[in-house]
């Protein structure tokens, strides 16, 4: 079967095999956003904005991007919203499965390797993913960065998305791994700010939540509007 140039759904019983027919033709899809997760003495501290964008239209300004998969696991979305979400989504009912069968929570690790793999089928097929994987087991605090090409890489300090590059000249300025609580949140917020500030596919709002031994916390929702005038004034 020839792939549908019209983009209409096709009936196709393998969308792999489907897919690779389909590289082809494709859509050239914009997008925007700043995510970032960084690892510091008193756990994880994940911060996103809220705009969500289509090519120069905002179409959202409160987009929830940090996905909660489970109490000890969030991953941030970049990329497609729709990828982002569905992917991470598939990942939360594989990370609930491994929980039912084995009566442990699932490891940092292998909930992004589950992911990566599952990415990797699709690679070369217009998939648009730029996640990090964000959790707490018995190893401790971790993250990793997961792409769109099943790539899989472990950090302390990642920052996705357009947005990315203020963020990481906010982030390698002041971070330090023996930070407090409060100074690793304003840092956070900062970066985030910083790059809703450049980078015009980046705004809103600042979304942050804090990974603990005990599960992720959400710490709170902070206008960057407000925040322009608390840091721009200094």
């Amino acid at each position: 079967m020839k792939c549908n140039e019209n983009f209409t759904t096709s009936n196709y019983l393998q969308p792999i095999e489907y897919g690779i027919q389909c590289k082809e033709t494709k859509i050239n899809f914009l997008h925007g956003t700043t995510t970032l997760a960084l690892k510091y003495s008193g756990g994880v501290i994940v911060a996103t904005d809220s705009r969500a964008t289509a090519g120069p239209y905002i179409a959202s300004g409160t987009t929830k991007k940090i996905i909660e998969i489970n109490k000890y696991l969030l991953g941030t979305m970049a990329g497609g919203a729709a990828d982002c979400q569905f992917w991470e989504r598939v990942l939360a009912k594989h990370c609930r499965l491994f929980e039912l069968r084995n009566k442990e929570r699932i490891s940092v690790a292998a909930a992004s390797k589950l992911l990566a793999n599952m990415v990797y089928n699709y690679k070369g097929m217009g998939l648009s993913i730029g996640t990090t994987i964000v959790g707490w087991d018995k190893n401790g605090p971790g993250i990793y960065y997961v792409d769109t090409d099943g790539n899989r890489t472990p950090g302390n300090l990642f920052s996705v998305g357009s947005g990315s590059p203020y963020a990481y000249g906010v982030l390698d300025t002041g971070y330090k791994y023996e930070m407090n609580d409060e100074d690793a949140y304003e840092l956070a917020r900062r970066s985030i700010f910083h790059a809703t500030h450049r980078d015009a596919a980046s705004g809103g709002f600042v979304n942050l939540y804090h990974m603990k031994e005990d599960g992720w916390k959400f710490i709170g929702i902070y206008d960057v509007g407000e925040l322009y005038y608390k840091y721009m004034s200094k």
